[in-house]
């Protein structure tokens, strides 16, 4: 079983003046980050992942975050939640994003052995290096066993900050970075690629990669369900895409009641996020995770 999830900022509570947003989020800076806030939401993360564990009677074998500050936040959510008493050991890479987010796999260190770790920094059509997250990939062979498995790939493609129009490109650089880690990583085993794409299933600027590999976010886009929730209206920008080797597999977005709140203005539920622009709401995100159960082919 696999989980993906952007955590909206999950930031240490610390000043280390590395990125445009680390000032912001920290204890002294405008949004009043304190490790008080920071604990609390570490902890509902761990809440979630138990909770989801407990539905389904085992925990997750992977989970890819998007938007984490750095080691140090891992560390807070694995070594000061209930999440200690498990197996979880984490890899991540410092990306060249300015606001300072990345992602980072988790994995069950009992079940998993990491290999061919790499982050790959997308770049535009003249070979300028993307200042965007890392797409973070790792193979995984069981324990006992040699060989690669399994890839995960995580990802968080770059937004639409500034008009979708102009953030195109990006998107479209960082698919074809996509395209060419998945061909290459097919090769030795089935992938698993996941996260935050900052656009629908449908756009065209998937085309390439939704031709290469099954993209399951494409049904939930056609039923009107999603991620995320704006103005009333329901988005998947989060998404699975796996080999077509894999002949087993489905994907879910969790029902989860303590992430979500009503939404007043719109009706209906929606995530309950941290903040709202400067205002703190003590939620975990503005995301819903997603899940994926699939049979190794």
């Amino acid at each position: 079983m696999v989980m993906s999830w952007n955590l909206e900022n999950y930031f240490d509570w610390k000043n280390d003046s590395t990125s445009v947003s680390d000032g912001e989020f920290s204890s002294r800076g405008v949004k009043r980050w304190t490790r008080r806030r920071v604990l609390s939401k570490s902890n509902a993360i761990a809440k979630t992942i138990l909770f989801t564990a407990d539905e389904r009677g085992r925990l997750p074998d992977f989970i890819c975050f998007q938007e984490v500050e750095n080691a140090r936040a891992l560390k807070t959510l694995l070594n000061e939640t209930a999440l200690y008493k498990t197996d979880f050991r984490f890899i991540h890479r410092d990306s060249p994003d300015s606001r300072g987010i990345d992602v980072a796999i988790l994995y069950r260190a009992t079940k998993w052995i990491p290999d061919g770790i790499s982050a790959v920094q997308p770049k535009d059509s003249a070979g300028n290096i993307l200042m965007t997250r890392d797409i973070l990939s790792a193979g995984f062979s069981k324990k006992g066993e040699t060989g690669p498995k399994l890839h995960i790939v995580a990802c968080h493609l770059p937004s639409k900050y500034g008009g979708a129009a102009v953030s195109k490109p990006r998107r479209e650089q960082a698919v074809m970075t996509l395209c060419q880690i998945a061909d290459s990583l097919e090769a030795t085993a089935p992938a698993i690629i996941c996260g935050d794409f900052n656009d629908v299933p449908s756009s065209e600027t998937f085309a390439p990669i939704n031709g290469r590999l099954r993209n399951l976010a494409l049904p939930f886009e056609a039923r009107g369900e999603g991620t995320l929730r704006y103005k009333g209206v329901w988005e998947i920008i989060d998404m699975f895409l796996i080999s077509r080797s894999f002949q087993n597999y489905n994907m879910e977005i969790p029902e989860i009641p303590f992430l979500m709140v009503r939404d007043r203005k719109y009706g209906g539920m929606k995530p309950l996020r941290t903040y709202s622009g400067p205002r703190y709401l003590g939620g975990v995100s503005d995301h819903r995770p997603i899940l994926l159960e699939a049979e190794l082919p």
